[in-house]
């Protein structure tokens, strides 16, 4: 069980609510001529205690409207259920741009986002996350690495874990079937053990969650790896 049981604030759910559709309604990266057309993808639930983010949807995602839906989304669960995490309780799923960014011009896979699409979505990933409040965040890739643990490679970061800020963040490889990295047997022994730091984690929110008599103190925002104000939409409300 990685959500949250029990009344949930209606306002934060109803925020993120209209934060979603503000996100699917964006159009900064063809306004600034990065793609032909946006088509953000956008899912999850206030509960969710556990945020996975990724790099950028896939193709399929576009059909489905749903992320990590496609292939690189069946491995995704392959690893989750491996760290104890069903099907019923999959955690928040975002990523570091919201728009699929077409194939890399190059081949071998999706074209990586570049610095201005990053920084262009950045602020949605942001508000995201500070509405959500998870506890543990799950870094899929070098993009959402670079972000959140700092410039490292997945040799020196995949199979361990960090709290910062009162946020446990573990990094693990994409799952996508482009990349090479698994290939190599040391690196799916780090695999191995990313996923034990995720299913410790998901057993520790298991845990918190059933004590009947432990009331967790709700996290504040700020209690998170950077500060950000809840969004304010265009007609003064929350």
């Amino acid at each position: 069980m990685t959500r949250s049981v029990g009344n949930i604030g209606t306002d934060r759910e109803r925020i993120l609510r209209r934060l979603h559709a503000r996100i699917r309604a964006c159009t900064k990266c063809v306004d600034a001529g990065y793609l032909e057309r946006a088509r953000p993808v956008v899912a999850g639930s206030i509960r969710d205690r556990i945020a996975i983010v990724g790099q950028a949807p896939g193709a399929v995602e576009l059909t489905t409207g749903e992320p990590f839906s496609g292939r690189s989304g069946a491995e995704l669960r392959r690893w989750l259920a491996e760290a104890g995490i069903d099907e019923d309780h999959l955690p928040y799923r975002t990523a570091i741009t919201k728009c699929f960014p077409g194939k890399s011009p190059a081949g071998g896979g999706d074209r990586r986002p570049s610095p201005v699409e990053i920084a262009l979505c950045t602020p949605w990933l942001d508000q995201e996350l500070a509405l959500l409040r998870p506890r543990v965040i799950l870094l899929l890739g070098g993009l959402a690495i670079d972000r959140f643990w700092g410039k490292v490679s997945l040799d020196d970061a995949v199979g361990r874990s960090r709290v910062k800020q009162g946020v446990t963040l573990i990094p693990l490889p994409h799952p996508s079937g482009a990349s090479r990295w698994l290939n190599d047997p040391a690196h799916r022994e780090l695999l191995r053990k990313g996923l034990a730091h995720v299913r410790r984690a998901a057993r520790a929110l298991d845990r918190e969650a059933s004590a009947p008599t432990m009331r967790v103190p709700r996290q504040k925002s700020a209690a998170l790896p950077f500060t950000v104000a809840l969004p304010k939409f265009a007609d003064g409300r929350r």
